[in-house]
This record gives structure tokens, C-alpha cells and sequence, in this order.
């Protein structure tokens, strides 16, 4: 086996390791599995029991046990027998999740459902368009290289007003993206607007798999930037990027604007760099405290480490930040971070929807709870008013200075 084949068995060994120790050990009985088409619930129920089956899973598993300091049995009263359709349903299940004033648990119906397990699977069936709102047109923001949409020569600013044959004019980007996708290798008929010049492609669609992490070279240092923690092919894509800049003296991992996502990934990183101790701790319903340990995953990373974050940079992004902090294996430059140090479950409902459901808080290594604080930077450098992240990124010229000499010093 030659090295490239030895890190991925490493790898994959390690991530199925971490990830039953963590789903199994620490999430009670609810596994969570990596192809997110486990996740769906295909159990066809009433809209008053699928009302029932929320309540009954929040008043087990919500982190609070006072459920807000109220009478969680009011609820389930409130609604007996009222609930009669799915639009019923969702205002009931909205109202009993907003009582908890928690704004991370939250009830996804059947199409917002399957829209996170699309982000979770890193992949979708299309044509590689990143859509955007604009004045009440669809309008391409970015064209994937290598895509059907690229090879169809799609731009970005083109206005969508046609998809099939459908005028998609004053739609929503979901509608807009539903109509793109479709079974891999069927073909979708669409029509943009360039400028003044209507002009209609037929594009095959293909499997897309969505990167969420970047890697290059800055001379002799490495940038990894991470867009999200929320894509089960994140470990996959980092040890590529740890691949890419094997030869850096320094690495800056830039977590600027990554909200997050799945925990396993925050906690697969932060072992690359730390071989032993607490990567993050988990306190649960009741004050049920587990300590997530580093294990031994075969891969040296030995050079200084510049963090790149800013107030959007949340929950794993501060999982993994704060871990790499605490054990001061790398100094943070940027702007304090947002603090959302609690912890959901994917909860598969029938009828094909979800619950989003908070049911830990997590603390750094050295025990600061960062919910509604944020991870302070060692290095504070604020956005001027002027940013522009092409020509005038003056985090990153700060994390490459502080690098070097980093590299100098050691």
C-alpha cells in the first residue's frame, strides 16, 4: 500500500472508531449513520400522532428537563384532538418548541427535511449551480467547475426564468432547486436570461458531490480553509488538504463563516492535533457529564498553527477552535466567535420529517461553557470597513506574519 492508501484505511478505521464511541456512548440509543437516507422515517402516521410523537420525544430527551421552567403535560392537553392536518401539525409543533426558548430545536417538515439530508449526504443529483435571490429573480452565483452546468457554459448572473418549461419568475430558490434536480443522468431543459439574450441549455444532470473544505499554498505555508462541518466526507477532505500542504512549514485553518454541523467531524479534527486528553465535554439532561478523549490516530502534524474566526464562526467551528486553543496548539486571530455551545440531535419523524433537537450543551477541554460568550481570539484584528476577502484580507496577511514567525522561533 503506498502512503495515500495507508492514510485512507487509517482513516476509515479511525472515523467508524470515533463515531460509534461518540453516537453510541454519548446519544443514548439514537445512531446516526453517515448515509443520511437512514435518517428517514418513511412510517406514514396522522397529523395529531405525529404531534404526539414530538411531544413525547422533546419531553424525553430535551437538555432541560424543566422544559423552560413549565408544565410540559399542558401541551399535549392543549392539543388533544384538535390537530386534524399537516399545516396543523406544524403551527402546533412550532408553538410547543418555541415555549422551550431555545432557538436551536426546530421542526422540519418533509421538504426542509430532505434539503438538510442533501447538505449531510455532500452530494446531490444536478448540474453544479450555487442559485441566489436577487430583486425577485433566481440568479446563478457561481458555476462548479467540471459540472454539466460549466460544461453547458452557465454563467454566473444569469437569471433562471425557465426550468422544464415551468416560468420560474417569483419562485423561491428551494422551488428553483427542486425543479434543477432530478435522477442522474435524466436531462433538465433550462433558460436563462443573459442580459437582454434568452438562450435555452438541455443539461444532463450528475451525481455533485459538494466540497466543504479548500486547501493551497501560500509559499511556504499551508491554508485549509473548512466552509463546513456539516458534510459526512469532511474527514475524507481534510486529510486530502493535510495532503495537499504536507510540505508547509506552518498551517492556518480558516474557520471564518463555518456555522457548524456535525460534531464527529469538530471531534475527528481536533485528534489530528491533539493526541491525548479532552476534546470536548458533553453535559446533558440532568448534568450527565461524558468526556470525549483524543485517541491515537496515527497522523503527525508537528508545525505552528494559526485559527482563523469570526462572530460566524459557531458550534463546531467552536469545538474545534476551542480545543486547539485550550491545549495551545494554536493561536486564534480574528473576532470572537458567535457561542453556541449546545449540541442537536438528527431525530428522523414520520411522514419523512425531522427534529432538530438540543439535547447537551458541550464544553471546551479546559471546561468553559462558550454558550452566548464565544471563544475570545488571541490575536484580535477586526474587519475593516473596506474588507474585501480578495485584496484586502487583513486577518489572513495577520495569521501569515504570525506564522512565520511562529516558524522562525521554533
Amino acid at each position: 500500500m503506498d502512503r495515500k492508501q495507508i492514510i485512507t484505511f487509517l482513516l476509515l478505521v479511525f472515523i467508524l472508531f470515533v463515531f460509534n464511541r461518540v453516537f453510541n456512548k454519548y446519544f443514548v440509543n439514537e445512531t446516526v449513520s453517515v448515509n443520511s437516507q437512514t435518517l428517514v422515517n418513511k412510517e406514514h402516521v396522522s397529523p395529531q400522532n405525529l404531534f404526539n410523537k414530538v411531544w413525547k420525544t422533546v419531553n424525553k430527551d430535551f437538555y432541560d428537563s424543566t422544559m423552560n421552567h413549565q408544565d410540559w403535560s399542558y401541551w399535549k392537553q392543549r392539543y388533544a384532538g384538535k390537530i386534524k392536518t399537516e399545516d396543523d401539525a406544524k403551527v402546533a409543533i412550532d408553538t410547543i418548541l418555541e415555549s422551550l426558548n431555545d432557538p436551536y430545536s426546530r421542526y422540519l417538515p418533509q421538504k426542509a427535511y430532505a434539503e438538510q439530508n442533501v447538505s449531510i449526504d455532500s452530494k446531490i443529483s444536478g448540474i453544479g449551480i450555487n442559485i441566489v435571490s436577487d430583486s425577485g429573480n433566481v440568479k446563478v452565483f457561481s458555476v462548479m467547475e467540471g459540472t454539466p452546468a460549466h460544461i453547458a457554459q452557465l454563467k454566473p448572473d444569469d437569471i433562471i426564468i425557465e426550468v422544464d418549461g415551468v416560468d420560474v419568475r417569483g419562485k423561491s430558490i428551494s422551488d428553483v432547486a427542486a425543479l434543477v434536480r432530478g435522477p442522474e443522468n435524466s436531462i433538465v431543459e433550462v433558460t436563462v436570461l443573459r442580459g437582454k439574450t434568452k438562450i435555452t441549455k438541455k443539461i444532463k444532470r450528475k451525481e455533485i458531490k459538494i466540497k466543504t473544505i479548500k486547501s493551497s499554498m501560500f509559499d511556504n505555508i499551508g491554508y485549509i480553509q473548512i466552509l463546513s462541518f456539516i458534510g459526512s466526507s469532511a474527514p475524507v477532505e481534510f486529510i486530502q488538504a493535510l495532503e495537499n500542504t504536507a510540505q508547509a512549514d506552518g498551517l492556518i485553518l480558516d474557520l471564518r463563516g463555518n456555522t457548524g454541523g456535525l460534531l464527529t467531524n469538530a471531534v475527528f479534527i481536533a485528534n489530528i492535533f491533539i493526541k491525548k486528553g479532552t476534546i470536548v465535554s458533553i453535559v446533558g439532561r440532568n448534568g450527565y457529564k461524558n468526556n470525549i478523549k483524543a485517541q491515537n490516530s496515527f497522523i503527525n502534524i508537528n508545525k505552528p498553527i494559526v485559527v482563523l474566526i469570526d462572530g460566524a464562526s459557531a458550534s463546531a467551528s467552536e469545538i474545534l477552535s476551542g480545543a486547539l486553543k485550550d491545549y495551545k496548539v494554536a493561536q486564534l486571530v480574528g473576532t470572537k466567535t458567535y457561542g453556541k455551545g449546545m449540541v442537536q440531535r438528527i431525530i428522523p419523524l414520520p411522514n419523512e420529517t425531522g427534529l432538530n433537537l438540543t439535547i447537551a450543551k458541550y464544553l471546551t477541554p479546559n471546561g468553559s461553557d462558550i454558550n452566548k460568550l464565544g471563544i475570545e481570539p488571541d490575536v484580535k484584528i477586526d474587519y475593516p470597513e473596506d474588507f474585501n476577502p480578495v485584496n484586502n484580507d487583513i486577518q489572513l496577511e495577520t495569521a501569515k506574519a504570525l506564522i512565520n514567525k511562529l516558524i522562525a522561533n521554533k
